[in-house]
């Protein structure tokens, strides 16, 4: 049986990424891309989540492609009025999106 080793749960019953994840203070903004495309970008996730987990949730959510650099999530597309409720729903509970 596996434990984690910072709060010594065994891994099925750790709540470390959750905690983590409510103490995140994320920021929503559209970024205008070459040939005039919208892509939403979310940064400020920190340490102790797995964002290209959290990449993954959200193009699946939002039936859409993106990707992962320096921590940043960028999706393809103007996500920015549905993306707070998607984020929430994740466990991201502090969310500022820039219109």
């Amino acid at each position: 049986m596996d434990i984690c080793p910072k709060c010594g749960l065994p891994k099925q019953a750790c709540v470390c990424e959750e905690i983590a994840k409510s103490e995140q203070k994320l920021k929503v903004e559209g970024v205008k891309k070459k040939f005039g495309k919208i892509a939403t970008v979310i940064s400020g996730i920190g340490e102790g989540v797995n964002i290209k987990e959290i990449a993954k949730s959200l193009k699946q959510e939002l039936a859409c492609g993106g990707t992962v650099k320096n921590n940043v999530i960028e999706l393809q597309g103007d996500h920015r009025k549905r993306i707070k409720a998607v984020l929430e729903r994740l466990g991201f509970h502090d969310a500022t999106v820039i219109e």
